[in-house]
């Protein structure tokens, strides 16, 4: 017997028929013998409609009771699957935050989950009953609803397997694991059986869209094992696990795992800074301090009037905020000019095996530039190598990298 924690993500919840599909899954593992947990999302499409009616009613509104009305979305799909469980004779309760409770910090709509108090949920699984929890919620100390913000449902599910010492998490998604890359570009693309957690954090952290950046470091952190599958078949999936679980053959065989991308980046250059001691400090204080994440950095090289150019990337929902900081702070910095552009795209290559392998970022740079693409900026982890280039040349890169780490599948159409 194994204890379970069972994910379903929004399109998996999006109407009665597809509940009961869950409903059907989550039977199945009832009826092997397994304890179950279920995490769920609001219906596709929910949230945002939820957050719309806070906008209309206040544009610059309450984010306590904001919570309030973006935490409904999933307290009904816990109710509907619990319902359609029950139905199935297979004996179900919800278990919304509070109830546990799951504690959060007070950040609302952005908290972080500090403890979850699994004793009677622990009990409830013993005796048989699955347990379905809304994902994405908790409560702070004094007994306010929070959020964990978009894509929390995630992060909740690997909170509840480590608080349960849960056998595995299974998160379910609309697709059926973990590609070396979007196969919408890639048809050539390959599922991959299995990905360490520090490739599956880099992979998310630079636009793979598969799981949540929050909810694999905690995975990582507390050695959640984790599975991506689909609910709409019975394919096997994806398993996230620790080096110790991939042999160092495999690690060796391929050295790149996965490439991503992402368009959601703002190229910003600022000419003619002071270049001395602290400038480029007073660049990037006032951007920290509005919490604007800062990730591709150049300096270029001093001119000879003592002055040089710094560019550096920023989200792409966060440029006006990066830009209105940047203009207040002009006297301080002393710059010239502020450019910014917003046709850039972020393209990584992500694996393991670059610790062990030379010439990694020179197959990249050189499968590039065979193709005329321009690199306009770098970032470099122990397994990761990132460019920025023009955002129309996107599926471009990614096809031709792709092909020049020998990533195509040999049976694709």
């Amino acid at each position: 017997m194994a204890k379970i924690v069972m994910k379903f993500g929004g399109t998996s919840m999006a109407g009665t028929e597809r509940i009961r599909n869950v409903a059907a899954r989550v039977k199945k593992e009832v009826d092997a013998g397994n304890q179950v947990a279920v995490v769920v999302s609001a219906m596709a499409g929910e949230t945002d409609r939820l957050v719309n009616f806070c906008r209309e009613a206040a544009p610059l509104h309450d984010t306590k009771e904001y919570d309030v009305v973006v935490a409904s979305g999933e307290q009904v799909t816990s109710g509907l699957l619990a319902m359609t469980l029950q139905a199935m004779g297979v004996p179900a309760r919800s278990w919304l935050g509070w109830q546990l409770p799951i504690r959060t910090s007070d950040a609302h709509a952005s908290a972080r989950i500090e403890d979850i108090d699994c004793t009677a949920l622990n009990a409830a699984l013993a005796s048989g009953e699955v347990a379905v929890i809304p994902g994405f919620q908790g409560v702070t100390m004094d007994n306010r609803v929070t959020t964990l913000g978009r894509g929390g449902s995630d992060t909740s599910a690997v909170a509840m397997a480590a608080a349960m010492k849960a056998d595995r998490c299974d998160i379910y998604t609309d697709v059926d694991g973990v590609y070396t890359t979007d196969p919408r570009i890639v048809p050539r693309a390959r599922k991959l059986d299995k990905v360490t957690y520090e490739e599956m954090l880099e992979l998310a952290s630079v636009g793979a869209k598969v799981l949540q950046t929050r909810s694999v470091g905690l995975a990582m952190k507390e050695k959640v094992r984790l599975q991506v599958l689909t609910s709409f078949d019975d394919r096997p999936g994806t398993l996230i696990v620790g080096d110790d679980e991939i042999g160092e053959n495999d690690v060796e065989r391929q050295v790149i795992t996965g490439i991503a991308h992402d368009k959601n980046e703002a190229k910003i250059t600022l000419t003619n800074v002071p270049d001395r001691p602290g400038a480029v400090a007073s660049i990037f204080t006032p951007l920290a301090e509005a919490s604007i994440n800062v990730d591709m950095i150049i300096q270029n090289i001093a001119h000879d009037s003592g002055s040089t150019d710094v560019t550096f990337t920023v989200p792409g929902a966060e440029l006006a905020r990066a830009l209105d900081a940047l203009e207040k702070g002009k006297d301080t910095i002393g710059y010239e000019r502020l450019l910014h552009d917003t046709k850039v795209a972020k393209i990584s290559i992500v694996g393991v095996g670059m610790r062990s392998h030379a010439g990694v970022a020179s197959t990249m740079f050189k499968a590039l530039g065979s193709r005329g693409i321009n690199i306009q900026a770098i970032s470099t982890s122990e397994i990761k190598v990132s460019v920025l280039i023009d955002e129309d040349e996107t599926e471009l890169a990614v096809r031709v990298l792709h092909t020049a780490y020998g990533l195509d599948a040999e049976d694709a159409a």
